[in-house]
């Protein structure tokens, strides 16, 4: 399990920095440069100060992890899919599907949901979406969806190795999809196929409701396609689609990291 955990690691680490560097070379979108725009530095700040807090505190409430958990139902025959003989690589396959549509299905509730919408904001009011926007979740809603994806753990009975590998998946395509760069076109066409392209997630950070309230695949597109979620073009050209939340037009203010941890709380919706 260890040597699970030190590979994750290795993964999220290895592509986060491929990211960061690919859109330090090759940008497709500038940062806001404004009197109320936040620099990367402090936005960094607090983009990763929420994944260090979120990490400790879901270490705290999981000792054992989500995959530690997983070899724990396993063992006591918890869930559905134990009543199924499937080889073991198509139990692996069906249980990573089953955490991918249901992170979907999560995303729309935390879109949905007013209490939790006023978690999930936090993410959505980044007004300029890089790689490190993948990090910028509230830790209660970490702690949210550590709890939900214990659940499915128990009810469908997910083995530990399909909780570590859809774990890598999750982490690494939503950094790959938050980066601030734009495959080729001809690329980028192929990939929107089966992939949520950096084009195709731009299009949910948008202020428009009706664009943000679509596109909500982490990983795969299919889930939107459907259950009809899918957005293929903004109102806007890729590099004009206004990203974040209207009712946090001062981005310096709503970087830093005390912020972001109250906004949850604060007056604004």
């Amino acid at each position: 399990m260890d040597d699970m955990v030190t590979i994750r690691l290795g993964v999220f680490l290895t592509i986060l920095a491929l990211m960061m560097s690919l859109e330090a070379l090759f940008p497709a979108r500038k940062l806001i440069n404004s009197p109320q725009s936040a620099s990367m530095a402090t936005r960094w700040l607090g983009n990763f100060g929420l994944l260090v807090i979120s990490s400790v505190i879901a270490r705290l409430i999981l000792p054992i992890g989500l995959a530690g958990f997983a070899l724990y139902a396993s063992a006591q025959q918890w869930g559905l899919l134990h009543y199924l003989s499937l080889p073991l690589w198509l139990y692996i396959g069906v249980s990573v599907l089953l955490l991918d549509m249901l992170i979907y299905w999560q995303h729309r509730l935390f879109h949905r949901i007013p209490v939790l919408w006023r978690l999930h904001k936090v993410h959505h009011a980044d007004r300029h979406v890089d790689s490190s926007t993948a990090l910028r979740f509230h830790p209660i809603e970490i702690i949210a969806s550590l709890g939900i994806k214990a659940v499915a753990i128990v009810l469908f009975g997910l083995p530990a190795e399909a909780v570590i590998l859809f774990e890598i998946l999750l982490n690494g395509f939503a950094i790959f999809n938050h980066a601030n760069i734009r495959l080729p076109a001809n690329i980028e066409k192929l990939a929107r196929l089966v992939l949520v392209t950096q084009v195709l997630h731009r299009i949910h950070h948008s202020q428009l409701m009706i664009e943000s309230n679509s596109n909500f695949g982490f990983s795969i597109i299919w889930w939107d396609k459907l259950f009809g979620t899918y957005t293929a073009q903004a109102s806007k050209p890729d590099n004009q689609i206004d990203i974040g939340l209207t009712q946090y037009p001062n981005a310096k203010q709503n970087a830093w990291l005390g912020g972001l941890l109250w906004m949850p709380f604060s007056n604004k919706k």
